[in-house]
């Protein structure tokens, strides 16, 4: 599955994750294709509280466990 995703918080402004079936992952930057859209996500992370407005999901909160600011928007990609 790929993440591609534009905004600021991340190592580049636009990058691509990309997640194995083995569940490592890894970014490259800028666009990496071929995509095949899944859905789209808007993605506020502030300190510890993340906000994920999903098209295909719906909306989520999340905890983590460092501080960060993000404000991200993003397109979910089977490979």
């Amino acid at each position: 599955m790929k993440f591609i995703e534009f905004g600021i918080g991340n190592r580049w402004l636009l990058r691509t994750e990309t997640e194995l079936a083995d569940g490592t992952e890894y970014e490259e930057k800028g666009i990496v294709g071929p995509i095949q859209f899944q859905s789209a996500y808007i993605r506020v992370w502030i300190w510890r509280t993340v906000l994920i407005i999903d098209l295909k999901e719906g909306i989520k909160f999340k905890e983590k466990n460092r501080n960060e600011f993000k404000l991200i928007f993003g397109i979910v990609s089977n490979d």
